[in-house]
């Protein structure tokens, strides 16, 4: 399918600043960008490689106090649903070194404290069949709940409220999915499933052939989602990071399908 992305947002800062962005659809396996436009002004870019060479992360030198953004895009999406019921574990001694990382604890996943938990709720599965149990298990528990939690909420506070936005059932799927021994990385996404239309946290989870998107919201799959970026949580997927205060003057993100 093709979706179409539609972003604006506008910032203001005390002086001028220097920003770290990561908001354009990924050119990545699975998806292909048929058109794309962005228009930051007269702000100074550097492109680089983002984490794990998915897509690209943006140093932007705003010489103003205000940041306007516009980005326009239209994504063709080609990867199949996913289905995990036949795929493996990949055994630890033959996980790459680049996805050997996505297996440890993190700031905001700390996946240790819930290696016993994940050992007995889901102990007689493995592979595909386990990751799938997780996603159903957080779905059917949490509520998503809009302010409940901010940007200094953790998974363990995620897991006793049972509540959260999309970040928080990623940072658990995540969280999760590590515990059990299986590679999983947050992933920064666009999707028209999504309610209301905003950037979307989902995790993607290493199996026998590969890295597969997995949203424990239920809102995006696999067929319809536009990667951005991945990381090990949030921190590391963040649409926008100033070295100065960011004031909020209006954000609007829109995704359709095409």
């Amino acid at each position: 399918m093709q979706i179409r992305i539609d972003v604006d947002m506008h910032y203001r800062f005390a002086k001028p600043d220097t920003l770290l962005l990561a908001f354009e659809a990924a050119k990545s396996p699975g998806q292909r960008v048929l058109e794309a436009h962005l228009d930051l002004g007269d702000a100074e870019l550097h492109r680089f490689d983002g984490d794990s060479g998915i897509g690209e992360r943006i140093w932007a030198r705003i010489p103003g106090k205000d940041m306007t953004l516009s980005y326009k895009a239209l994504v063709a999406i080609d990867r199949p649903p996913f289905d995990p019921s036949a795929l493996k574990q990949v055994p630890l001694h033959r996980i790459p070194g680049d996805v050997a990382p996505y297996l440890r604890p993190s700031r905001y996943c700390q996946s240790d404290k819930f290696t016993a938990f994940v050992a007995k709720r889901f102990g007689g599965r493995s592979g595909g069949a386990k990751v799938a149990a997780i996603r159903e298990w957080i779905e059917a528990e949490l509520t998503y709940v809009p302010g409940a939690s901010d940007a200094d909420t953790n998974v363990l506070e995620t897991f006793a409220g049972r509540e959260g936005v999309c970040r928080d059932y990623a940072h658990l799927m995540c969280s999760m999915v590590r515990a059990a021994g299986i590679p999983a990385r947050m992933a920064a996404v666009y999707s028209p499933g999504v309610t209301p239309s905003d950037f979307h946290a989902v995790a993607e989870v290493w199996l026998s052939d590969g890295w597969h998107l997995v949203d424990a919201t239920g809102m995006a799959s696999a067929d319809d989602t536009a990667l951005i970026a991945v990381g090990r949580d949030a921190y590391d997927i963040a649409f926008m990071d100033s070295v100065g205060p960011a004031e909020l003057v209006s954000l609007s993100v829109k995704v359709k399908a095409a």
